[in-house]
Formats: C-alpha cells, structure tokens, sequence
C-alpha cells in the first residue's frame, strides 16, 4: 500500500498506529499496527541497579514497560542511556517531567517526538511511498470512507518503488459576504463554495444569505467523492477556520474526514482531515521568493496556470456587491470558478514536488509544506540519526550570533554582452563532506589534538576531524549520490513521461534538502546547532570562489560580477572550459555553466541585475520590479524598460515610453488597479509611532468597522487631498471611485521616474531629460563592453 495519511488513538488503553493508504488495486485502505509502544531516553549521572529502581518508582503510575540500559552516540561520542518504554504514548510528557526532576537525571532526550512519528522513523516508513505488510482483515468501523481495514502482524516494509498511484484530488475555494469589510466568520456568511474535482468544476451556492444549504452540500460532496488529497490557497489560515465556525454557528456536523471526523488544528499550522492530506498551497507559494504579492492570481499566473490577464479579477472588498446585484453575480461567479481553476492548475504544478519531498524527508504530505524548511531538514536527520545510534539532541533557547556569510562581489556596472554563469554544483554541501564538517567532528578551541588529524577552516580557524566520518557527511554524501544516480537516469527517459516527471521532482527535492542543511546548522532553534559549522562552511565557500576568481583572471577571463557560488564572465568557451577543469581537478569541487546571457545589466549595487538570456526571456534579480511595496505600475514600466534596453539597446527609446506612460496617467488612462500599494502590518495599529501610509490607510479601514490586524496586507492610494505628507494622503483603494482623486503626480515623481531612472541612469538619463525632453547626443559608448 501507498501511505498517504499517519495517526494513532488509544483503544481500550492500547496505542494502535492508524495508516491510510492505497492499495495497488486502487482501493482505499487503513492498516492498523497494536504492536508499538512509546519510549524515550534518560542520561542519568551514574548507571547503578539503584537509580534505576527510584527511575523505576518514579515513574511507576504511567505503566513502564521496561527500562534498558543501551549505548548511543551523542554528538558522536558514546554514551549509556536508559531506554524508558510506556505503554500509552499519552503519558510521555508527564513522565518525562517526572523524570527531568530527579537529582541524578543529568538530561531526558526524544520525549517530544510525536508518537506516529515515532513508529515511522524505527521502522523505516516513509509517507508517500510504497509498503508490504502482512496482514489480518478487519470489519470497517462504522463511519469510515475506506475500502478495507487491516491488522498489520508486523509493522510494514518500505520497497523501493517510486511510482505514485493515481490520487483523486479535491480542489476548493470559498467566497464570503463582506458588506462590513474583512469577512467576520461569527457574522458574515459562506455564499459560494467552488470545488474542482479531478479537473471538473461545481459551483456550490448559499440562499441568498444563509449558508446552512452550501455547508451541508459541500459536506456531502466530499463524502460522495471521497478525495485523497484536498488543496485550497490559504486554506488553512483561512478556509478551514472560516468553515469550522460557520458549520458550529449552523449547527452541522463537518464529518469529512476519512474516519468520520471534522478537520482539526494539527502541527505547524495545518489542518488534519484524517485519512486525507489537506495541502495548503500558499505555503509553498510563500518560498516562491520571485512573487512578491503572493494572491493567487499572481502565483497561477507567474506558475503558468492562468494568466491574469484571461481570467476574471475581483477587487476582494466589493465580492458583496457582486453577490447582491443580480446583473453582476454572474460575473462573481466566474471569479469563484477561475479561483478554483487556478487552484487545482496550481495543485497540478505543486503536489508531484510535494509528494517526492514528503518521501525524503519522511514528514506526511499535509505538513510537508507547511513545515518550516528548517523543521523538513531536522525531520531527515532524525530519520539518519536513527540509522546511525545518534541521540536526538533537545531544543535549547539561544541568543540570535551572527556569521560572516558568502563573499559578493561589487558588479562592474552596464551592459555586458555574452557572460556566462559558472555555478558551483551544491557547493557548501559538497565542502561538508570534503572537509567532514558537522557538529559531532568540531574540536574545540581548548582541545589538544595533532594538526594532521584535523581540517582547519580559512579565516576561522575552526577545526573538525578528519575521521571518523561525521554525521552531516553521511547524510549528505547519501542524499548527493542519490540525487547523481537519478540524474543519470532521467538523461535515458522520455521528458514527457510519468517515470521523468517523478523522478525530475524527487532529484529537485533532494537538492533542496541538502543545500538547507548547512543553513539549519546557523538556525537557532535547530536541535543540531553549531555556528562553528556554519560559519566554517561559508569561509570555504569564499576561499573556493576568491581562487577561482583569481584563475580567471589569470587567464585572461573578465570577472564582470560573483555572487556566493558563482562568477559571471566572458563567454570565452575554451577558457571557461579551463576554468571548469581547475576547479574540477586542482581544487576537487564540480562546477558547470548554468547561464548565458546574450547581454547583461549590471547596477552598482550588489544583487540586483538583469539579463537577456539566449531563448529571449529576461532574467530580473532584486530590482524593484521583482519587490512588493510598488504600485503595479512601476513594476510594469521598470520591466519594460529593461526588455527596451537589452532588446533594442535604445535607452530614448525607453524614455519615450516612459513619457507615454506619464501621459496616459495624467488624463485619467491607467487603471485605479495600477496604482495599489500594498504594505503589510508588521505591528499592531496601537503599536506604530509613526504614521507611515499604509497605517493611515489602516485607521481608515478600521473607523469604517473593518478588522484590521498585524499581518494583514493593506491596499492604498495615494491622492490629492488631505494635506502635505504622504502619510496624510494614503486612503484604502476601494474607497477611491473617481481618478480625479489621484496625486498624479506622486505617481510619476516618486514611483514611476525612479522605477525607470534605477535603470536609466547608468545611461546618463536623469528624471529632467524624462520630464523636461532633454535628450544626450549618443549613448553607443555604453553598449560596446564586453
């Protein structure tokens, strides 16, 4: 079977693990395991047949099974533990409690790993993946929507085999009443429910505002299609809560769950519908670091989905209007269905990486995303550290240390023509490994040892020995030669094919994992943390990139920018293909050319230029075009200004569009939509001292009788009327009905000109040859380097 769900109850006082999965037939199955018991660890200061009696006495009215002595690794040195097991994993926290307080229990370790969790780790289970188990069958409790119900006689076998069953997936989207501003779920009614089904779209409907009718559709249309996956976007900050409290305020059971069940509050954030995974895919647009302001029109259409300009686009606080004027509530419900289309296209794009990272790191698909990335790579090592007798270290409170981070180099600013990107492959997780770098090999300061037994990091001077191999090493060298082995075999696939598009997204997980973990050893709520190891791993990296800086140029190469892991420089192929040997053969690291840009824009500063690419796209990184707190009109002329300047390499042309742009704005031309700021509430309203535009716009929307707190996105305008600070002037943008209201011309001053100079510039255009006509005899000079 293929484990798709993980949870445990105790029944008649036994722990019972409860699997939901697929079976190859396509039937929908649970498979129970009664066998497995919760335990933890205790270090104790001496090990003698007395303290483990008063352990034992301690402890004695939570049922201890057993206490044994065994031998782990902590940190890579040995230590003697006492296996502690229970018999109902309910216990463990108390118990543990108990435990920390006696005087000669130094620490208690693995007590706060959930017990399901647990079963999965010791017994090499993997969500996601298949199994074979023998088994018992049972009689399907009533309720349940599953096919059949298993004893397992013993706990399952993962098998290689990275096929993925067909998942029926339940896409849905709801519309609320919003008369008095942000929908308030004690007040304000659910009036549609979209839903996509396997790709075919139905649009459940209140009457007119009561939504007793559309709840208890929806509810028997889940049951009905009995989905494996549902997906919404923001379904589980929004949707979910929203549902629950409407369903509690009509009075209807939301049994949607697989075990008869309602969704409820789970880890990370995340709503559990047992027996399905409930996937919230906001939170992997949330990584999406390109997308800025993350609605789900912007992520469909940056994804491919839907291009926002062919689907219909709401203002969100005016969905009642819609709702209450006949003539319009069609084109509301249109919005409903491209909403769900959108969702399940997105779903499309997302579940396959998703699948394959639930796979890899061993968390279930529905906390997969939801998890921090920090919490997805502690969940891969826990599995290895199991593997490997390493005990799991606790969580400790520290204070924020800093380190010094990857070198970047100042960009030598212009055009540039024909610059290649030389990209070093996983680079610090392959100085992890060369060097054994980990937190169990790092010799302290004060430790005496031969200098020939250790590495010792550039400019830090910090140590780690050479043998054995460390814990991170063999993590990574595991996960880097699986993600080698599934490359090879991906060049022998059809790319149109099932087996490609699988394995392409588990060797693009695979990847992600191991590049976080050298970051999650600098996190400072990670179980294994050691700034030593962080901080040893980015002076390597600058070593390896000063040196093949220094190559380059030494044969003859312009170095034109660098950047943590990669140089940019003249496309010369037989000196790129030298470098790519040195550092291949003298400095024993693989590198690859992982760009080319025909021509590329380089400002002064560091992180932010463009490039024209071979195929024609444009590759935009840290200009404002790329940022969230412009209007929607100064993204659209910086971006096309860059494509005017590398495309046609005409920089009045450029201007000339910029003046067209003006001149539309100043008669009224450029759609209110345009103009939007948004800004997020980092604090509550009370809290701010100074009246920045977006909180005004805040305390606006609140004397209306809006709800308006820290975290909330506020759209505003900025207009003419209200006195001579910006601030003063900023008002909500759905309460701006004509453009007569509108600053012009802050728009062209503050937001327009500068999004066009911050490129323009460089070219010797500054805002008075925009305004004023002015105009330079040539600017070929600027385009004849490199």
């Amino acid at each position: 079977f293929w484990l798709l769900d993980i949870n445990y109850d105790v029944v008649g006082g036994v722990p019972e693990i409860r699997m939901w999965g697929i079976s190859r037939e396509g039937k929908r199955v649970v498979v129970i395991d009664r066998t497995f018991r919760p335990y933890f660890y205790v270090l104790l200061d001496s090990i003698s047949d007395e303290k483990l009696r008063r352990l034992k006495g301690a402890l004695s009215v939570y049922n201890v099974i057993s206490l044994d002595v065994v031998e782990k690794r902590f940190f890579g040195k040995k230590v003697k533990v006492v296996k502690v097991t229970l018999s109902n994993p309910r216990s463990v926290p108390k118990a543990r409690d108990i435990a920390s307080k006696l005087s000669f229990v130094r620490e208690v370790f693995e007590a706060d790993i959930r017990f399901y969790m647990r079963y999965m780790v010791d017994n090499d289970i993997y969500p996601s993946s298949w199994h074979r188990v023998s088994v018992e069958p049972l009689k399907v409790p009533k309720g349940w929507s599953v096919d059949a119900v298993y004893l397992a006689k013993e706990p399952p076998r993962h098998i290689e085999d990275k096929t993925v069953p067909p998942l029926s997936v339940y896409a849905f989207d709801i519309e609320c009443y919003n008369k008095f501003g942000e929908p308030d779920p004690d007040r304000d009614p659910i009036i549609i429910i979209g839903r996509s089904f396997n790709g075919e779209t139905k649009l459940l409907f209140a009457e007119d505002n009561d939504d007793k009718k559309v709840l208890e559709s929806f509810i028997t249309d889940v049951v009905k299609l009995n989905p494996d996956v549902m997906v919404g976007y923001n379904n589980n900050r929004f949707d979910w809560p929203y549902i629950i409290t409407r369903a509690a305020k009509q009075r209807i059971k939301l049994a949607i769950s697989r075990s008869g069940s309602a969704p409820a509050p789970s880890v990370y954030g995340h709503y559990s519908v047992i027996g399905r995974a409930n996937v919230d895919l906001y939170d992997y647009a949330e990584e999406i670091y390109e997308v800025k302001v993350k609605t789900l029109e912007n992520v469909a259409d940056y994804l491919g989905v839907v291009k926002k300009s062919e689907r219909v686009v709401i203002d969100a606080n005016q969905i009642y209007e819609y709702w209450d004027d006949p003539d319009k509530r069609k084109i509301l419900l249109r919005y409903a269905e491209d909403d769900v289309k959108s969702t399940y296209g997105l779903a499309e794009k997302i579940l396959p990486f998703g699948i394959q990272l639930s796979s890899i790191v061993g968390l279930p698909l529905d906390q997969v995303f939801s998890a921090s990335v920090g919490n997805r790579v502690e969940w891969h090592l826990i599995r290895q550290a199991f593997k490997y007798g390493e005990l799991v270290p606790n969580r400790r409170q520290r204070g924020y240390e800093t380190y010094r981070g990857a070198i970047v180099l100042k960009p030598k600013p212009g055009v540039h023509r024909n610059i290649a990107v030389i990209d070093f492959s996983s680079m610090y997780p392959n100085i992890m490994i060369k060097y054994n770098v980990s937190p169990d090999t790092y010799v302290p300061p004060t430790e005496k040892i031969d200098e020939k037994d250790v590495w010792v990091a550039p400019e830090v001077g910090h140590r780690f020995r050479k043998e054995p191999p460390g814990f991170y090493k063999k993590v990574l060298e595991r996960l880097l030669n699986a993600r080698k082995a599934l490359r090879e075999k991906l060049k022998t696939l059809d790319p149109s094919s099932p087996e490609y598009r699988i394995l392409y997204e588990r060797q693009r997980a695979i990847k992600v994992i191991a590049n976080a973990t050298y970051g999650y050893c600098g996190w400072i709520d990670a179980r294994w943390y050691r700034r030593e190891v962080a901080e040893a791993t980015t002076a390597w990296g600058r070593t390896l990139i000063k040196k093949t800086i220094e190559y380059a140029r030494k044969i003859g190469l312009e170095v034109v920018y660098g950047d943590t892991d990669s140089i940019f420089v003249n496309y010369d192929p037989e000196k790129v293909e030298e470098i790519i040997n040195f550092v291949e053969k003298e400095l024993g690291f693989e590198v690859k050319v992982d760009k080319i840009y025909k021509k590329v824009f380089f400002t002064e500063a560091k992180k932010r230029y463009c490039g024209l690419l071979e195929d024609g796209r444009i590759d935009v990184v840290g200009l404002e075009a790329v940022r969230g707190d412009w209007a929607e009109i100064s993204k659209e002329v910086q971006e096309k200004v860059i494509e005017i300047v590398l495309k046609e390499e005409d920089p009045w042309k450029a201007v000339d569009y910029v003046r067209g742009v003006i001149d539309d704005l100043r008669r009224g031309k450029i759609p209110l939509s345009k103009l939007i700021i948004w800004k997020t509430l980092s604090k509550d309203l009370l809290d701010y001292e100074v009246d920045a535009p977006h909180v005004t716009a805040a305390r606006i929307m609140r004397e209306m009788g809006y709800k308006v707190r820290k975290g909330m996105k506020i759209g505003y305008i900025v207009t003419k009327h209200g006195g001579s600070k910006i601030s003063s002037r900023a008002r909500p943008f759905f309460t701006i009905k004509s453009f007569d209201e509108v600053d012009e011309e802050y728009y062209i001053r503050r937001q327009i000109i500068p999004a066009a100079t911050r490129i323009l510039e460089y070219f010797g255009i500054r805002e008075e040859h925009i305004v004023e006509g002015k105009r330079q005899s040539t600017l070929l000079d600027f385009f004849s380097q490199s």
